[in-house]
């Protein structure tokens, strides 16, 4: 049973580090630990410190290629302690919903790698590979492995009447070559031939969060990750605080056009923020103030003046956007002047609030040192 949770208020202030508030990470890995083979530079130490804290550290993602406990050698290899039962991943969450859904044994068809078959065969059902086997449902997640003949299968016994769920819908997925298409846009390819769209397991979506808080035991999460559309999303979703970092796909111009529901508690440039205070940004006749610096929008662009740490910056440009674009329209006194030929007074139309997107942010970000 879910717990009704609320989400902090974005920008919030944290008088103590992070990893005091908080008693579990649910850390995104793609983007936040590593990309490709790779840790993220220094992502390791800060969370060994974090972890001698008394923070349990969680890992959560989307990415269901691969088994829990292969995941977890992955991490270790870079001299973390870690376990398979400290990673949670989105193939888990998804064989959770079918086992809700059907008696153990059943067949079902996967649609990816050995992380689906590792997940479904934890939760007792049978993982198949052909629509000739009867599937009672499909379960797509990305693989590198995935070829037409997969997709058309899945696309066969989907239209035959097997419930489809999907592991998530991220279009693209973070490699150490660049961007490349993620499950999301396989996804796609499958819909293209039928006529339902499927039961979602990953961020942004609740499952795999609330799969990760029950698994990890969890009183005070903090999800961590760097896309607002997935890891930011899914925990306003099921109501905990976030904390944004710089170190994969979204930047601060993305963090600036978030619509509400995808912005963030904290924001930080990586994972040392665990070991760090949050300054809250204060707000006075239109001016946000964080730390040393103060923000405010004039004539569509963010103006930014003081000094300080770049972040606390960036938090007040944020918190003067962000306002900006969630303020109602501005009424405009009619002017009494008659109309040629109504005979009446003009009503002039409200003044309507910032577009997200709008704003320029460019010299406010050079100017607290965050260009790129």
């Amino acid at each position: 049973m879910s717990t009704e949770r609320t989400a902090p208020a974005p920008l919030s202030e944290c008088d103590e580090p992070l990893a005091g508030r908080y008693d579990v990470a649910l850390l995104d890995l793609d983007g936040v630990v590593y990309v490709g083979p790779d840790p993220v530079p220094d992502a390791p130490e800060n969370l060994r410190k974090a972890a001698k804290e008394g923070l349990r550290i969680g890992y959560i993602t989307n990415n269901a290629s691969r088994p829990a406990r292969v995941v977890a050698e992955h991490l270790a290899s870079f001299g973390l302690d870690v376990i398979a039962d400290d990673v949670v991943t989105s193939a888990q969450a998804a064989a959770k919903l079918i086992a809700g859904e059907f008696p153990k044994g059943s067949p079902v068809l996967v649609v990816g790698g050995e992380g689906l078959t590792s997940a479904l065969e934890e939760y007792g059902l049978k993982p198949v590979r052909s629509s000739d086997a009867h599937p009672v449902a499909v379960v797509q997640g990305f693989h590198p492995d995935v070829n037409w003949v997969m997709l058309a299968d899945g696309a066969h016994a989907i239209n035959e009447g097997a419930k489809w769920y999907a592991t998530n819908l991220d279009l693209t997925i973070p490699t150490a070559a660049g961007m490349a298409p993620g499950n999301g846009t396989l996804v796609q390819a499958i819909r293209a031939a039928v006529e339902v769209d499927p039961i979602v397991a990953g961020k942004p979506e609740k499952p795999l969060l609330e799969t990760s808080i029950e698994r990890l035991e969890a009183e005070r999460p903090l999800m961590i990750g760097d896309r607002l559309d997935s890891d930011i999303e899914g925990a306003n979703a099921v109501g905990i605080a976030s904390l944004w970092v710089a170190t994969g796909v979204h930047d601060a111009h993305d963090l600036a056009r978030a619509p509400r529901h995808q912005r963030p508690t904290y924001v930080a440039a990586g994972l040392g923020a665990l070991a760090e205070k949050q300054p809250g940004v204060t707000v006075e006749s239109g001016r946000h103030t964080c730390a040393g610096w103060t923000a405010e929008v004039v004539n569509n662009a963010v103006s930014v003046k003081g000094e300080g740490a770049p972040y606390d910056g960036l938090r007040a440009i944020l918190s003067a956007v962000w306002a900006a674009v969630d303020a109602p329209a501005k009424p405009v006194k009619p002017v009494a002047k008659a109309a040629k030929n109504a005979g009446r007074s003009r009503r002039p139309l409200p003044k309507p609030a910032a577009e997200p997107g709008s704003i320029a942010i460019d010299a406010a970000l050079h100017r607290v040192g965050l260009d790129s």
